[in-house]
């Protein structure tokens, strides 16, 4: 398939499959392509993981859109990276108008694009899909029912042995404690539909004047099944990383030694740019910058020891010293899908292995919080700018820097805040600070 036409050039796109094993003509393009245009600087954009191809070159092709003017003379050439993520077509993403996200349903059962986008994710189990749709559309009152939905969206995300993807769930690893399945999955389906429904009502009463609302267990099922093929996409994204994307830019390194990478990821892209440092040969220093825009990860993922377990680090630990140059995390407290449903799904997850904890609120988020909310934690030497500052000020030649985001990323209404409110010029802008690119 061809690149679509982009309003920015030379452009190439890079396309994974679930397991991280890239479509060869659009790499070997890609590695051709920068030799032969004389790129000097390689800006590398990874879309989130509620995006399909159509919606991710979209995002693509606005975000790079002012860079040119910001830097004229820059020799750029641009990367979208294409993975095998799942939308559900009721959450906004970054380049539908306002008007029209207003008008999508509150939580539909299981609307036509869901249901198709979730036959494409998981290839297969369409007996399964159609089980799961029937009972969301039902909404049956036995508890009974809510056991069974559990069980089914359980087998429907499992990973299929013997793929790699059981190794990349984990944001948080601990001395001889293996990784197992989301503890959301190992007790009552029942008390965890009910768990994310009053999180929902509490987001919703936060957004509208009518206020809280009693929750049907069943909006919390569909976003059980929300939460599920997140936590698959949280898989995908480290195993397109590691073994996809970090091994491509290895590749350039050798096929054109003089590029600068500078990498850019989105929510769950934001996790895959990452992880791609770990995915780096030896000895390749071509990564300049990477630019995390509300990241859906633990915020903790580059620590060497956790503040609630020293015995424990981030996944990540240490990554940051494989980028020669800085490593950027946007984040707004306007986010409220990773101020609330992230740290209650990664605590659902189990990832610190601990017990229960408040559901809602600063207790629960200090531990399972996400980065995009409050920025990379427990990092020594990590700086700390607002978006302003980071635009006025010479960003460090290394490190984590935490950006406060919050002046531009702020739109959005329930549940995702502003989670997708990435598409602004200053964040452009502070990608080619990141990567002094001028």
């Amino acid at each position: 398939m061809a690149d679509p036409a982009m309003s920015v050039t030379p452009y190439w796109e890079v396309a994974f499959d679930a397991d991280g094993d890239p479509e060869g003509r659009r790499r070997d393009r890609l590695l051709a392509g920068v030799r032969e245009r004389g790129v000097r600087d390689l800006i590398v954009f990874a879309h989130g993981w509620n995006t399909d191809r159509s919606g991710a070159t979209r995002l693509y092709d606005r975000f790079f859109a002012p860079v040119p003017r910001l830097a004229p003379a820059a020799r750029i050439g641009y990367v979208g990276v294409l993975w095998p993520a799942m939308r559900f077509s009721d959450e906004p993403i970054p380049d539908f108008p306002r008007a029209v996200t207003a008008e999508l349903p509150r939580r539909p059962v299981l609307d036509k694009d869901t249901r198709h986008a979730l036959l494409d994710t998981f290839p297969g189990r369409a007996i399964l899909v159609d089980q799961i749709a029937r009972l969301l559309e039902q909404q049956p009152p036995e508890e009974a029912e809510l056991e069974e939905f559990g069980r089914l969206v359980r087998t429907l995300v499992e990973v299929v042995a013997p793929g790699p993807q059981a190794l990349f769930a984990a944001d948080t690893v601990a001395e001889g404690v293996p990784q197992s399945e989301p503890e959301m999955f190992a007790g009552s389906s029942a008390a965890v539909c009910e768990e994310f429904a009053r999180a929902l009502a509490e987001l919703e009463a936060s957004g509208t004047p009518q206020g809280f609302r009693i929750p049907s267990p069943w909006d919390g099922a569909h976003e059980l099944l929300r939460q599920a093929t997140y936590y698959a996409m949280k898989r995908r994204a480290g195993t397109v990383g590691e073994r996809g994307l970090g091994r491509v830019v290895g590749q350039l390194a050798k096929a054109a030694p003089g590029v600068r990478v500078h990498l850019v990821g989105h929510s769950f892209g934001a996790r895959l740019v990452s992880f791609a440092l770990r995915g780096l040969p030896e000895g390749v220093r071509t990564v300049k910058s990477v630019t995390l825009l509300q990241g859906a990860f633990s915020h903790y993922a580059f620590a060497a020891r956790l503040p609630h377990d020293a015995r424990a680090g981030g996944v990540l630990q240490g990554q940051q010293n494989r980028v020669d140059g800085p490593l950027v995390c946007c984040h707004s407290r306007h986010d409220a899908a990773l101020g609330t449903m992230y740290p209650l799904a990664s605590r659902m997850a189990g990832d610190s292995r601990s017990a229960a904890e408040p559901l809602m609120g600063r207790v629960l988020g200090a531990k399972w919080g996400a980065m995009g909310h409050d920025g990379v934690q427990a990092v020594p030497g990590t700086r700390a700018y607002t978006l302003a500052e980071a635009l006025e000020a010479k960003l460090p030649a290394s490190g984590c820097v935490n950006v406060d985001a919050a002046a531009v990323v702020r739109r959005g209404g329930p549940p995702a805040g502003a989670h997708s409110d990435i598409l602004h010029a200053e964040l452009a802008r502070l990608v080619l600070a990141a990567g002094r690119i001028r």
